[in-house]
């Protein structure tokens, strides 16, 4: 069978093992998709995503590394890449994945978090910020970066500005404000 009729076909193969749950002989479809396109980009990101979801976070780590090699303009793969790298504790080349993800794409709001969430856990605040307030510039409506940001605006001693998200919040959140204001001590006034 010549190459060009035999990708079609593993890919075929690859998604109905996926749909009965058979992720290791999907990923071996994707390997053998690897084998027709070495640098297939579907095929590559499949792969590093079944092995993720096997729980193989090291081998998915490397084979992200790969698609990120293959595809460096490619801004779910350094996504994805710096989410299995947080996810292992690896935050320092985690941050730098999600930097990555943002210069590819700077509108990928949720590169932004994660690149949020890294630096809280380095306790680097001020770049913290910085990517939380891009965050929820992109997702205004979404209150998981304003949490966050009002979060780390109580851990920077600034509660001014908590309170200045805790009282947005209760605009269209009011259950997430709630929750600040339990969590912080601080009490805004109700708009």
């Amino acid at each position: 069978m010549t190459v060009s009729l035999r990708y079609p076909l593993l890919k075929c193969q690859a998604l109905a093992w996926l749909v009965a749950g058979r992720r290791r002989a999907a990923l071996a479809c994707f390997d053998r998709m690897l084998v027709c396109a070495p640098h297939d980009r579907y095929a590559m990101a499949s792969r590093a995503h079944v092995l993720g979801q096997l729980g193989e976070k090291e081998a998915a780590i490397q084979a992200l590394r790969q698609l990120t090699a293959a595809h460096p303009g490619h801004a779910a793969g350094w996504f994805n890449l710096g989410f299995v790298l947080e996810e292992t504790g690896h935050l320092a080349d985690a941050g730098a994945a999600f930097h990555q993800a943002t210069e590819a794409a700077p509108g990928l709001d949720r590169a932004w978090y994660g690149l949020a969430l890294v630096r809280i856990r380095e306790r680097r605040l001020d770049e913290a910020v910085a990517a939380l307030q891009k965050n929820t510039q992109l997702q205004p409506m979404s209150p998981h970066g304003w949490y966050q940001l009002a979060r780390v605006h109580v851990d920077r001693k600034a509660p001014e500005e908590a309170l200045r998200i805790i009282r947005h919040l209760h605009r269209f959140e009011p259950r997430i404000a709630a929750q600040l204001e339990r969590e912080t001590g601080l009490c805004a006034a109700r708009v």
